[in-house]
């Protein structure tokens, strides 16, 4: 028998970004713990095959809203039709996210902006718009997908890692906010893991074994390996945590 505290059957999870990599697991996951599960991205052929696949995968009721989470108008006109597919946003994970590598002096305008407006305006966006909903109800979750990037950087990835760093910042304030209505915000920051998005990483030997070795853990990162954690962050067991990363990463941010 599950425990009651962890039971988050027919609460109603928008997931951004989940027609593919972590965002799809991410779905999956709460699927599969009953949640009533919302894909988003903006295209939406993809996303209506991964919501057939995850359909069929999990038996789960699962729906298809593309809009663009990074304008407000569009945002607010997705929840709309959400609210009529699904019925009002009880949990909200804000994993739209791109990455973009270069060296800080050869980082466009254009690539930072876009940066700018995925990994942290589309989390600005979305919380905004869910927030009069939840506070009416008294209760809510967001998670904001962060990355072990909140906490450190590499070469190449100063502005990702930028954009990772508020994401830490506006779920605390977030936290400020929202706290006192019944709603929690707190960050899920995975480590490296293994998608088909980092499959080239994956494949390149010498980037695997550096993974190998920072990593305590001394392996990637399954995307099961995240799944416990959201279903905690976005079930009542989180009811008096806010305002927190939480760190998937093997160890990596716990060790030099």
């Amino acid at each position: 028998m599950n425990h009651p505290l962890f039971d988050i059957t027919g609460r109603v999870a928008l997931v951004t970004g989940s027609s593919k990599g972590i965002g799809r697991a991410h779905a999956q996951g709460l699927l599969e713990a009953g949640a009533v599960v919302v894909l988003n991205a903006r295209g939406q052929e993809a996303l209506e095959r991964t919501r057939d696949e995850l359909a069929e995968l999990t038996g789960g009721t699962v729906h298809a809203v593309a809009f663009d989470v990074t304008d407000g108008a569009a945002a607010a006109a997705g929840l709309e039709r959400v609210a009529e597919l699904a019925g009002p946003v009880d949990i909200l994970v804000n994993n739209a996210g791109m990455q973009h590598r270069a060296p800080i002096t050869e980082f466009t305008d254009e690539a930072w902006q876009a940066l700018l407006q995925t990994n942290i305006t589309s989390a600005f966006v979305m919380s905004r718009a869910v927030a009069p909903g939840m506070i009416e109800r008294g209760r809510g979750k967001i998670v904001n997908i962060c990355s072990v990037q909140t906490e450190l950087a590499r070469p190449g990835i100063a502005a990702y890692s930028a954009t990772k760093g508020a994401l830490k910042m506006l779920t605390r304030g977030l936290c400020a906010d929202l706290a006192v209505h019944g709603i929690q915000v707190n960050g899920l920051a995975p480590g490296y893991f293994a998608t088909e998005l980092t499959s080239a990483l994956v494949a390149d030997k010498d980037f695997t074994a550096w993974v190998e070795k920072r990593t305590p853990a001394g392996r990637w990162g399954d995307v099961k390996d995240l799944v416990g954690t959201l279903v905690y962050l976005s079930s009542p067991a989180s009811n008096f945590v806010n305002g927190q990363v939480v760190f998937v990463d093997g160890g990596m941010t716990s060790v030099l």
